[in-house]
């Protein structure tokens, strides 16, 4: 495996190949030395208390061991194991022809360009097919449309190339760090530790919850996650765990028994999610409302709201005052047609008529007529003069509206329960179009106006704060104090720290998740900011550490197709098919099962059973080849067919043992009496 990049998303790729799939690693970057983030440096006199404590957790790390309790390969003997063979590390400033050659290109399986530069990695891309056309390549790419057409042009290419090029396996994926980790984001801000995928027509969401819910079965939903360590789950427990491994970190995939022996524990456990359309209430100023109730299958329903079908408004280009007044003169000019109907005998038609010529002052003087049509002439009149500045300020308004429509919306006054997002570039943009899908309330602050989120948020009308977080007031122009919780996801960790702490300041209870670039001082913020406010949510989280594993699993040719953190370390959603693989091929659900590295949830059964029929494998290489059916629908003594395509949550050594091309000695398997 080949890894190219120039920042700590190619490291950490690198690792997860060699200690989760045991593959030799050769790593393409500028510098052999650690990758650093260069900082912005801050105004003169400004340290504050955000840059003293990062410079206690820097110094503090420096004395701690290098080797972090969730690095990949840790746990269940993965961590006292040493590599094979070390990563080849080569310095080279960019991926030319002469670099991949040394690289060994030519013998390689896959090779994957996760430069920060997407124009690197397409020119990376299109040397690399042109010198292996049998290769897999992983390419990062933010551009997501260029991504599609890059896809097709490399398999192309490969196709030509080299006729076997399909049976080698010589695909080409194109994936975006920011999509993967906007999914798992934004989830730590609705809902602390929830997520929810979508995968072969499920639902998924991942809900943590408190020791108080233990107590039955059906509490576990489809199935239990991991079992919470103690110190994690002390807002819902004040008491904390007795076990004894309490303090040790998460419990990854336990079964049923373990999961209820927990006692003072939370969980995480799986549920499915059906959704379903709902109006949201009259006069919510907070967007669409949402509901949550259970569907009787181990599901929650989940409405998160719509706003289609009612078209555009008029309260979006009127004020109510102005409608009030235009309401009262419609009213007014009935009244008299009305009156002039009765009075003078006339049809309620004509009357209309004569009404509204009086009412523009187009109409013949009432001499000589009656009394009764001289008295409502003149009221016409006078209608007509308080029409004409209604008329005038309609038109203002309408033409304020049209200006306001392309400039950033303000927070509005009675705003709260909403989630304040800190930093639109790529991450933080990818994450404001998912809150947006949840239907979720957002408040943005951006410092540059010119940032490529500033864009969607004006498309989407989405209240913007234009400034720097870190100077006085801008949180509060936010409504940080009503707010439900703070996404900090600007590309500057001093940044990130000094919003969150001041954030925390101004309202203790506050949900706070951090993007920091380093893992290792992400873990470090992460356990200082836990013990500080140990009844408040905090989650800190590195990109390269929720981006990795899809782009390993990519490099693998397999597909995961999401990654939900518990607490500082990950479960997977793989979509695996059973043909090929001994741990899978002809077992039960119940056989595959093994506590603490995979599980079963869902198989898909509907490919043919002849691999040669062309339906087949067309259906087989489609993304989706439709819903899934569950364990609890199928029943564990279900037994796996080569045909047959499974959905697995699993851990990083779990899903590294089943698919790996170079396996280690079979540990013990769950068996059956």
């Amino acid at each position: 495996m080949v890894v190219c990049g120039d920042d700590a998303l190619a490291r950490r790729l690198a690792a997860e190949l060699q200690d989760v799939y045991r593959e030799r690693v050769t790593l393409v970057v500028p510098s052999a030395r650690e990758p650093h983030r260069p900082r912005i440096p801050p105004p003169a006199g400004a340290l504050g208390r955000a840059q003293a404590l990062l410079g206690r957790v820097s110094a503090a790390m420096v004395r701690t061991q290098p080797d972090a309790p969730d690095t990949p390969g840790g746990g269940a003997g993965g961590a006292d194991r040493p590599p094979d063979e070390p990563i080849r590390v080569l310095e080279a400033a960019e991926a030319d022809d002469d670099t991949l050659a040394e690289a060994g290109i030519g013998t390689a399986g896959a090779l994957a360009l996760v430069y920060d530069d997407d124009e690197t990695n397409i020119h990376a891309a299109l040397r690399a097919r042109r010198l292996n056309p049998r290769l897999r390549l992983v390419i990062r790419l933010y551009n997501r449309k260029l991504g599609q057409y890059l896809e097709q042009l490399l398999d192309q290419a490969a196709a030509v190339g080299a006729p076997d090029a399909e049976e080698a396996d010589a695909s080409t994926t194109v994936l975006s760090d920011a999509d993967t980790v906007a999914p798992a984001l934004a989830a730590t801000a609705v809902a602390g530790t929830s997520k929810v995928i979508e995968a072969d027509g499920l639902l998924l969401r991942a809900v943590e919850r408190g020791p108080a819910r233990q107590d039955t079965g059906a509490a576990f939903g489809l199935c239990p996650l991991a079992v919470l360590s103690g110190t994690a789950d002390v807002a819902a427990d004040p008491s904390g765990g007795d076990g004894p491994a309490a303090d040790d970190g998460p419990e990854l995939l336990p079964d049923e028994a373990t999961a209820a022996a927990a006692a003072g524990r939370g969980t995480v456990v799986l549920e499915t999610v059906t959704y379903q359309g709902r109006q949201p209430r009259p006069g919510s100023r907070n967007g669409p409302q949402r509901t949550a109730r259970r569907d009787g299958t181990g599901g929650v329903r989940w409405g998160p709201g719509s706003l289609r079908g009612r078209g555009v408004p008029l309260g979006s280009f009127f004020s109510r005052r102005l409608r009030w007044s235009l309401a009262g003169v419609v009213g007014a000019v009935l009244a008299l047609a009305v009156a002039s109907s009765l009075t003078t005998g006339d049809s309620p038609l004509h009357a209309t008529y004569l009404s509204l010529l009086d009412l523009f002052a187009i109409n013949e003087p009432a001499i000589g007529e009656p009394v009764s049509r001289k008295v409502l002439q003149l009221l016409s009149g006078l209608t007509g003069l308080l029409l004409l500045p209604v008329l005038v300020a309609a038109a203002l308004e309408g033409l304020g509206t049209f200006r306001n429509a392309t400039a950033l919306r303000r927070p509005p006054r009675g705003l709260s329960g909403h989630v304040v997002l800190l930093g639109l570039g790529k991450v933080g943009t990818r994450v404001l179009a998912q809150l947006h899908e949840l239907g979720t309330p957002v408040v943005c602050v951006e410092a540059d106006p010119e940032a490529r989120g500033i864009a969607l948020a004006r498309r989407l009308r989405v209240p913007t704060v234009v400034g720097d977080v870190t100077h006085e007031g801008v949180l509060e122009a936010a409504k940080i104090q009503r707010a439900h919780a703070l996404l900090a996801l600007t590309s500057d960790d001093t940044t990130n720290l000094e919003a969150a702490l001041y954030a925390r300041s101004v309202k203790p209870q506050l949900r706070v998740t951090l993007r920091l670039f380093d893992d290792r001082f992400a873990t470090a913020v992460y356990r200082t900011l836990r013990a500080a406010h140990p009844r408040a949510r905090t989650r800190s989280r590195s990109v390269s550490f929720l981006a990795a594993p899809a782009f390993a699993g990519a490099m693998m040719g397999r597909q995961i197709i999401g990654a939900i953190p518990v607490e500082r370390r990950v479960v997977l959603v793989a979509r695996v098919e059973v043909r090929g693989h001994a741990a899978l091929e002809g077992r039960t659900i119940a056989d595959v099962f093994r506590p603490g590295l995979l599980r079963v949830l869902a198989v898909d059964t509907s490919a043919s059973d002849d691999p040669a029929d062309p339906a087949s494998g067309a259906a087989q290489e489609a993304p989706e080849r439709g819903r899934a059916r569950l364990v609890q629908e199928l029943g564990e003594g279900y037994e796996l067919r080569p045909r047959d395509r499974v959905l697995l949550v699993t851990t990083r050594q779990g899903l590294g043992e089943l698919i790996t091309r170079h396996p280690r000695a079979a540990g013990p398997v769950r068996q059956e009496a």
